[in-house]
């Protein structure tokens, strides 16, 4: 008796652009793990950008709102500023409406004021889905537009990051995050944060931990080259965007007084940003021009991570940091600070070492990362410990 497969469930996930980050890497890596004979799979992004523009796969459809280019700058730049250019351009009136829109979002507090004057006239979406999710949250832009303007039987919010330390706005989720279906938080940690701004929605809110396409990471690690210098020492390796919350700042100076120790270690870091100029004169401040490597941005960190030694996560905060992961598919030994879900994916002292954002205690932690001894039980420990979170995919469905 042949069974005959069920219409494809059409979903459409929204983002900003397709950058390499760790919110866009965990999309792909669900998409990975979605059978292709269930799915129609739609990424929709406000703009064509991004270095996983190509990791799309081709089952995949990938749309861009066109009208986003237009109203960026209304989104992003200062309302003063935003209201001025458009008297200029000779747009009086709507230089005029947005000042009024903008000026009432605030006295009633509701943001969405102004995300409907911006949509004024984009249509709601022709096509209709059975899931819709705005997946690059919290951005309320991305929020807003799925309510609005996807037609969806079930409607999903997702929430990457540590709602404590990006500027949450708690008014705009309490009026527009009750119509979500569903409310997915990255780690058990970011849940508990989150049922504190919202504790009356509780109920929809659920943890979702980032998908880690193990398979995949081990291969793309012998598609590319890693590393091709001569060095002969430690290698350490930090993979993350150039940025202040990623924390590179912290370990330039940290490189240098291990130096000043004579360890003979190397630090690498792959990524790309706009801290990268502070970054670079750091790098020359400490004199450690020979010794820290700003290798750029690379979709695929891989090769380098499995030929490492070490690998080290400074951030500030995160909200689920997916390299954490992937450097254990390695079995790497892995210094982290303590941000939100870190402990949810390392046991201190067992199977990596988590520190506060602290020079003294990241020094320490380092030096007895080099130990040659305790470096191998860790590594042992993370053989031991090895787990798949494909039942949390699973649960989504």
């Amino acid at each position: 008796m042949s069974v005959v497969n069920p219409m494809k469930i059409k979903i459409v996930f929204m983002v900003i652009n397709m950058n390499i980050g760790g919110t866009e890497k965990a999309l792909l890596n669900m998409i990975e793990e979605m059978p292709r004979d269930q799915y129609e799979i739609t990424i929709l992004m406000l703009e064509k950008y991004g270095g996983f523009l190509e990791s799309i796969p081709s089952r995949v459809n990938a749309e861009y709102l066109d009208e986003y280019f237009e109203m960026k700058d209304e989104l992003n730049k200062p309302p003063k500023t935003v209201a001025l250019n458009l008297i200029k351009k000779g747009q009086f009136v709507k230089g005029v409406g947005f000042t009024l829109t903008i000026l009432l979002s605030k006295v009633i507090k509701n943001k969405g004021l102004l995300f409907k004057f911006l949509l004024r006239n984009v249509h709601e979406l022709e096509k209709k889905y059975d899931v819709a999710v705005a997946y690059a949250g919290p951005m309320d832009f991305i929020s807003y537009f799925v309510i609005k303007k996807i037609k969806a039987d079930k409607k999903i919010q997702w929430i990457h990051f540590d709602i404590t330390k990006i500027g949450f706005d708690v008014k705009f989720a309490e009026i527009f995050y009750k119509k979500f279906d569903k409310i997915f938080v990255v780690s058990k940690e970011g849940k508990k944060k989150i049922n504190q701004k919202l504790p009356k929605l509780k109920e929809r809110i659920e943890t979702f931990s980032n998908i880690l396409s193990t398979d995949k990471v081990l291969r793309m690690a012998d598609e590319g080259l890693g590393f091709t210098d001569d060095f002969n020492g430690i290698r350490i390796l930090t993979v993350g965007r150039l940025s202040i919350e990623k924390g590179q700042d912290l370990i330039i100076p940290i490189l240098a007084r291990l130096r000043e120790k004579g360890l003979n270690i190397r630090w690498y870091c792959i990524g790309e940003g706009n801290a990268r100029s502070e970054y670079e004169t750091l790098i020359s401040d400490h004199q450690v021009k020979e010794d820290f490597i700003l290798l750029g941005a690379n979709s695929n960190p891989y090769p380098y991570m499995k030929e490492c030694d070490i690998y080290v996560q400074p951030s500030r905060h995160e909200g689920f940091c997916i390299t954490l992961g992937e450097a254990k598919c390695f079995n790497k030994p892995i210094v982290s600070t303590n941000f939100t879900g870190a402990k949810e994916q390392i046991s201190n002292n067992k199977t990596g070492l988590i520190v506060g954002f602290d020079k003294d205690q990241m020094v320490n932690a380092i030096e007895q990362m080099i130990n040659k001894d305790f470096r191998e039980q860790i590594v042992t420990n993370i053989q031991k410990e090895h787990t798949s979170n494909t039942s949390d995919f699973k649960q989504f469905f």
